[in-house]
């Protein structure tokens, strides 16, 4: 069997950065994603859906916490989970979530750099000095 979901989209908000109770850091936040079509008639239509993400790993969590502001466009990659819990009058309350948690998910910033820059993430790339001579890069041990 598969749990696998693919998101492209954008951040509706900053993400929500908690602790649990364990002390692990988990991000939360609701990524936009956006349908066109045109119908009969032949008009432009447009339908947003919002998906619930959850990310845990104190690393993952990190890099959202200082790179991923609102707006910004992420690939996201992990699995449905539905939670279930009852709310404070008894009835039973249900939430589904894109989980992103240890090797189940990944995701990666598309956001382009200067809009990055902007965020605080990135910066000018330092150009690696070459080494002038070749054969201080190379080992003759290697055996291939």
């Amino acid at each position: 069997m598969v749990n696998k979901v693919i998101l492209i989209g954008n951040l509706g908000a900053d993400p929500d950065i908690r602790n649990t109770q364990q002390g692990n850091k988990v991000a939360n936040f609701s990524l936009a994603t956006k349908e066109t079509w045109k119908d009969q008639s032949g008009q432009k239509q447009e339908r947003t859906e919002w998906h619930k993400v959850v990310v845990f790993g104190d690393g993952a969590v990190k890099t959202i916490e200082q790179y991923v502001k609102k707006g910004d466009k992420l690939y996201v990659e992990g699995q449905l989970r539905t939670r279930k819990w009852q709310n404070q009058q008894g009835q039973d309350q249900y939430a589904t979530e894109v989980v992103i948690s240890g090797f189940n998910g990944c995701f990666n910033m598309l956001t382009p750099k200067q809009k990055q820059q902007n965020n605080g993430y990135g910066g000018q790339q330092q150009q690696q000095q070459q080494p002038t001579n070749q054969t201080d890069t190379l080992d003759d041990d290697i055996p291939f």
